[in-house]
C-alpha cells in the first residue's frame, strides 16, 4: 500500500502514484509602519494541499475503474482521511481536482496508458 484516502487504497492494483507533492502555507497579516518594517501578526495555518500523480497501465498495473472510483468519492463532497504507507496520517482531505491524460490509444479509442493527478486540500 502506497497510501489510502478513506477506504480507497493506492497500490499497484488500483492507482499507484509515483509522486506526492505537498504545499503548505501559514497566514501572516502585515501592517505598514512609517519609518520601520511592517508589523506582522501570525494568524495560523493556511492551506495544506497534496497532489498525487502517477501513471496507470491497466494491462500491467492499475485499473481503469480507479479514477472513476475517486471521481465518485469527489462527487460526494466529503472529507476523507489520508494516510501514507508508513501509517502517517496527514489529516482529512477533500478531492478538489482529478486530471487524466489518456495516451497510446488502441483502435477502439481505449487508452493503454493513463497519466493522472489528484489534488487534495486539507480541511481538518
Amino acid at each position: 500500500m502506497l497510501a489510502a484516502l478513506g477506504m480507497f487504497v493506492f497500490d499497484i492494483t488500483t492507482a499507484a502514484h509515483d509522486q506526492l507533492t505537498r504545499n503548505r502555507d501559514w497566514r501572516h497579516v502585515r501592517t505598514e509602519r512609517f519609518g520601520a518594517r511592517a508589523a506582522s501578526q501570525f494568524l495560523g495555518p493556511g492551506e495544506d494541499k497534496i497532489t498525487l500523480a502517477g501513471t496507470l497501465v491497466p494491462e500491467i498495473t492499475g485499473s481503469y475503474a480507479a479514477i472513476d472510483t475517486l471521481a465518485a468519492m469527489a462527487d460526494q463532497g466529503e472529507a476523507y482521511p489520508l494516510m501514507d504507507g508508513t501509517g502517517l496520517v496527514f489529516g482529512q482531505y477533500t478531492i478538489d481536482r482529478i486530471e487524466e491524460r489518456h495516451g497510446s490509444l488502441i483502435d477502439n479509442g481505449k487508452a493503454r496508458v493513463i497519466g493522472f493527478s489528484i489534488e487534495l486540500t486539507r480541511v481538518v
